[in-house]
């Protein structure tokens, strides 16, 4: 049997967040814009042994089991420091870069850029300067041009991730949008 890889160093402050995890119970979302819902997600963070962690968001809706969002990715740590970078891609066409720090057992993030595929339902990525607007799907709906999105992703006192996912469009001021408790399924 094949020993699994040895964690690179550069991670082990993001080793709280390895494993695979289910939602307990469904996330709740909610904005301005859209009626409050749920939905169950499966995320599985893992490594290979690269100073890097991988990961996949799958959520589906509570009662059909239907796919909803999908996400995955990388997340970095700059080496000797707290500093991390999220990279996603996303099954919208989104992909996007997120950047924050490590502390102790809590992750923030904050958009660093969004962008959005050139063949994606319209609307399409409206560039502004200093920085890049994309008109966000939500739900499998195009609503509105997203601004900003934070997460912050913590180990809570129970053992469970929890996910905090606020936005701001255009339209509106930094709200939360997302928030899920995971329970671990898998070391």
């Amino acid at each position: 049997m094949e020993q699994p890889p040895k964690m690179n160093p550069v991670v082990e402050p993001l080793s709280w967040m390895l494993g695979t995890w289910l939602s307990d119970p469904p996330g709740a979302g909610t904005y301005p814009t859209l009626q409050p819902f749920q939905y169950l997600e499966e995320v599985h963070i893992s490594h290979v042994g690269q100073p890097m962690l991988n990961f996949s968001f799958n959520s589906f809706h509570p009662d059909t089991r239907k796919p909803m969002h999908r996400e995955c990715g990388f997340i970095r740590l700059k080496p000797d420091t707290n500093k991390v970078a999220f990279v996603s891609a996303q099954n919208t066409g989104v992909v996007e870069v997120e950047e924050g720090e490590v502390n102790g057992q809590e992750l923030c993030i904050a958009s660093h850029s969004i962008a959005r595929i050139s063949f994606a339902k319209e609307p399409h990525v409206e560039q502004v300067t200093p920085s890049c607007l994309v008109f966000a799907e939500v739900c499998g709906v195009s609503l509105f041009l997203l601004r900003e999105i934070t997460r912050k992703f913590r180990l809570n006192s129970e053992g469970k991730l929890e996910q905090t996912v606020s936005m701001a469009t255009t339209t509106q001021p930094m709200t939360q949008h997302l928030h899920v408790t995971y329970k671990k399924v898998t070391p």
